[in-house]
C-alpha cells in the first residue's frame, strides 16, 4: 500500500496486507492493523479521505479475519509414540513415589498436568467413579467431569493420604506437586531407555503434556470413537456457542467406555476390543 493514496485504500487492500502474517505473526499483524486504523482515522479528519475506516476491526475486518485470541501460538509438546505407550506405562508402574503415581494417573485420564497436580480428595467420588474438576481449575473455565476406570479408582484407593494435606498427589511436604516433579519423573524414565519414548516428529523425549497427544492420536488412528468425544475428554471447547448451548450433556458415560479401552491399550492388552458407540460394553 506504500504508493497508494489513502483515499483509494479499501478493506480488500487492508486484508491483502494483513493476511500473509495474520496467522503466523498474529501479535505483529494486530499491532499493524491498529496503526493503519489510526492513520486512516487521521486522514479522514484531515480531509484526505471519506467514508468508513477500512482498518476498523469491529463490524468490519472481524468478518473476514479470525480473532487474534483464537490464533494463539500452538505449542507442540513432544509426545509418546503410540506403539511405545504400553512399554512406557509398564515402566511408570514399576516406579514409586507420588509424582510417579500422578504421572500414571495423568496417562489414564488424559488430563492436564495442573489438573492432576491440583486434584484434591473432595473432587473425587470413588463410589460413582467420577472426578469433578471445578471451573476455577479448568483452562476453559467450565466444570469438567472425568470418568474413572476401575484401574484409576484402584490407584486412588491405594494411595497413602498424607496427614494434613488435601491433595491427592501431594508434594513431600504436603503442598501441591510442582510441574517440574512430573517432568523429572518423565526424564528419569527416558534416561533408563534413551533410545525409546521419543517424539516421532521432533525426536525429542516425550514430556507429560504430550501424553494427551498420544491419547488423541490413539482415538483417531486406532478406534472408531467420535472426534468430539475425544475433544470433550481432553476438556477442549467443541463446536460453536450455539452448538454448545444445544448440547447439554458431556457424554460422561460414553466416555467411560472409551477411557476403559484406552486403559487396556496402555496395559498392552492388545486383544482388547475397542467398543463402537451404541454397542454393548
Amino acid at each position: 500500500m506504500g504508493k497508494m493514496l489513502v483515499a483509494d485504500i479499501d478493506v480488500s487492500d487492508i486484508k491483502r496486507t494483513l493476511e500473509p502474517i495474520w496467522a503466523t505473526k498474529t501479535e505483529t499483524a494486530s499491532r499493524l492493523r491498529g496503526r493503519i486504523e489510526a492513520v486512516m482515522a487521521w486522514a479522514t479528519v484531515a480531509g484526505h479521505r471519506s467514508g468508513d475506516n477500512p482498518a476498523r476491526w469491529k463490524g468490519n475486518l472481524d468478518a473476514i479475519l479470525p480473532k487474534p485470541s483464537k490464533l494463539a501460538k500452538v505449542v507442540h509438546h513432544p509426545a509418546l509414540p503410540m506403539d511405545a505407550a504400553a512399554s512406557w506405562f509398564s515402566d511408570v508402574q514399576g516406579r514409586d513415589g507420588f509424582a510417579t503415581r500422578a504421572l500414571e494417573f495423568m496417562a489414564m485420564v488424559a488430563a492436564r498436568s495442573g489438573e492432576v497436580r491440583g486434584a484434591v480428595w473432595s473432587e473425587m467420588d470413588l463410589e460413582k467413579a467420577v472426578w469433578t474438576i471445578p471451573s476455577g481449575r479448568m483452562k476453559a473455565r467450565a466444570e469438567h467431569r472425568v470418568p474413572l476406570t476401575k484401574e484409576a479408582v484402584d490407584l486412588l484407593k491405594g494411595l497413602d493420604q498424607l496427614a494434613g494435606s488435601e491433595f491427592v498427589f501431594p508434594a513431600p511436604r504436603g503442598g501441591e506437586l510442582s510441574d517440574a516433579a512430573l517432568s523429572a519423573c518423565m526424564k528419569r524414565i527416558h534416561a533408563a531407555k534413551p533410545d525409546k519414548y521419543l517424539d516421532r516428529q521432533s525426536g525429542r523425549p516425550a514430556v507429560p503434556h504430550g501424553l494427551r497427544s498420544t491419547f488423541r492420536d490413539w482415538v483417531a488412528e486406532r478406534t472408531e470413537y467420535p472426534r468430539d468425544m475425544a475433544e470433550i475428554a481432553l476438556a477442549h471447547t467443541v463446536g460453536s456457542e450455539v452448538e454448545r448451548a444445544y448440547r447439554r450433556g458431556d457424554m460422561v458415560e460414553k466416555r467411560r467406555a472409551m477411557m476403559a479401552a484406552w486403559g487396556r491399550y496402555l496395559r498392552g492388552e492388545t486383544g482388547a476390543k475397542v467398543v463402537q458407540i451404541g454397542a454393548a460394553v
